[in-house]
């Protein structure tokens, strides 16, 4: 599957790595909001959510970082870039 069936069937966990005021002025419904600097912290939290995790941020740069990360920690993951780009995939539903 490829990352937009991933979105659009639902598949994972969605997580917005943006800072939390960012988060707080438009997000992903459903969306989890874990700043890309406190990833690392919350590495437990993050692999007991339902994988693929699908990471977002403003333009897709954080998200990247953070899914390079994630994937050395062997968490399951993609990143989904824009968090606009997901917002968008998730309504349109398969």
């Amino acid at each position: 599957m490829n990352k937009e069936e991933i979105i659009k069937n639902n598949e994972g966990t969605i997580v917005d790595v943006r800072t939390h005021s960012e988060f707080m002025g438009g997000s992903v419904s459903g969306a989890v909001n874990i700043p890309l600097n406190e990833v690392p912290h919350r590495i437990d939290e993050l692999k007991n959510m339902k994988a693929p995790l699908i990471l977002c941020c403003a333009s897709g740069n954080r998200s990247g970082q953070a899914e390079n990360f994630l994937s050395r920690q062997g968490i399951n993951c993609i990143n989904g870039g824009s968090w606009l780009e997901v917002n968008y995939l998730t309504s349109e539903t398969a």
